[in-house]
C-alpha cells in the first residue's frame, strides 16, 4: 500500500478501520491522546497559587489523600 499516493481522506479511512479493532472504547482512548486542550495552563496555574503559600498548598495536598485513602478504604 503506498501511502504517498492515498488522500488524506484515504489515509484517514484506514485508519479508522484500524481504530476500530480496539472497540469503541478503545479507539476514543487511542484518539484522546490526541486532545490538544485549550487556554494557558502556566497563566492559569499562576493565578491559582500566586496568593498561595508552599505550607498552604502541601496542607491542601495532605487534606485531599487522606480523603483519597478513607474513600479508597471504604
Amino acid at each position: 500500500m503506498n501511502m504517498q499516493a492515498m488522500s488524506q481522506e484515504q489515509i484517514r479511512i484506514i485508519g479508522m478501520e484500524a481504530l476500530r479493532e480496539l472497540d469503541l472504547v478503545g479507539m476514543i482512548r487511542f484518539m484522546q491522546q490526541f486532545e490538544t486542550g485549550y487556554g494557558d495552563y502556566s497563566r492559569e496555574r499562576r493565578q491559582w497559587l500566586d496568593n498561595e503559600s508552599l505550607d498552604t498548598v502541601l496542607e491542601r495536598l495532605r487534606a485531599r489523600q487522606v480523603k483519597h485513602d478513607q474513600h479508597i478504604a471504604s
